[in-house]
């Protein structure tokens, strides 16, 4: 789900829901974090492969940003991968399967590495190279790379290839994450510029986009690589977001918490 869809090459900020009413709807609110409201819309066509996908990941993506509902995400995942029929539809709930568990061991719910690993390999053996589902695919094994596994050249590595794909795609939400991965491992290697730039095309694609949700955290990346006043503007309005739609990402928290002096 995160980053997914397509554009549609017209007005970025309707892309992620200009075919039906339902999509915009469903769009609009997981841009503005109200997860389960935009879950609750696809319960009628649960027994869809592709609607019970969307809603697992949905609550998935609620897991990673607010820290809470995993339980509501797993039985959601579990009736997405029992509907499933095709080799495609089996791998995305099997990417779907390894982003749960990483969102799980990196948020320190429970140490679920292993099961990352295993179900994203599972989803690489599903999903053609050439396939839609691709990108979101390596992008994930990317974070996992990176975040569980500490490799960063693998990370990389995973990151370029779902970089490049995503363009190729059209996919615009997913491009934002990759600028973004890719910046912070530029800026680990001391890449200033580099990372700066990233940074910004994932901020802009974000606010082109309307994704509030995902913006306050490219404008912390931001700011980490400009220096006052800049910085502090970027920060403060991170803040605004964050509290805008009361305290998400959780985990921005501590990054945007007031600095004191010594």
């Amino acid at each position: 789900m995160s980053g997914s869809e397509t554009t549609g090459g017209d007005d970025p900020s309707l892309a992620y829901g200009r075919a039906t009413p339902m999509e915009t709807a469903i769009w609009r609110l997981r841009s503005r974090g109200c997860w389960t409201d935009a879950a609750a819309l696809l319960l009628p066509r649960a027994a869809e492969p592709a609607a019970a996908l969307e809603r697992a990941a949905l609550l998935i993506e609620r897991c990673l940003y607010t820290e809470q509902g995993w339980a509501e995400a797993e039985e959601a995942l579990r009736a997405a991968e029992a509907v499933a029929q095709s080799d495609e539809e089996r791998g995305a709930a099997a990417c779907e399967r390894g982003y749960l568990a990483y969102a799980s061991t990196l948020l320190g719910v429970r140490d679920r590495a292993d099961e990352a690993t295993a179900a994203l390999g599972r989803a690489a053996a599903l999903i053609g190279p050439s396939a839609e589902g691709r990108p979101l695919l390596d992008y994930r094994r990317g974070l996992v790379a990176q975040n569980i596994g500490d490799s960063p050249q693998a990370a990389r590595a995973a990151y370029r290839r779902a970089h490049a794909g995503a363009a190729a795609q059209g996919d615009s939400l997913l491009l934002s994450s990759t600028w973004r991965h890719l910046a912070g491992l530029a800026l680990r290697e001391g890449e200033l510029a580099e990372a700066r730039h990233g940074f910004a095309e994932s901020l802009r694609i974000r606010e082109e986009l309307g994704y509030l949700v995902g913006t306050a955290p490219a404008l912390t990346a931001l700011a980490g690589t400009e220096t006052e006043p800049e910085a502090g503007r970027l920060r403060a309005e991170a803040a605004r977001l964050f509290r805008l739609l009361g305290g998400v990402p959780t985990w921005l928290a501590t990054q945007l918490a007031p600095q004191t002096a010594a």
